[in-house]
């Protein structure tokens, strides 16, 4: 497995606002931000609710 390092231009990742982890999305993006995982699990939570 190798890691890439980012280049100069490269902007940061926005931290999912659940558990912190990097997200896929730039620091930029407004609005709640998600990691996969949460993404999936709050999708989850989302569809089973009443």
């Amino acid at each position: 497995m190798t890691q890439t390092t980012p280049t100069p231009d490269a902007e940061a990742l926005a931290d999912c606002v659940l558990c912190g982890e990097p997200t896929e999305y730039p620091a930029s993006t407004r609005g709640a931000t998600y990691c996969p995982v949460c993404e999936w699990q709050e999708a989850q939570r989302t569809a089973c609710s009443g």
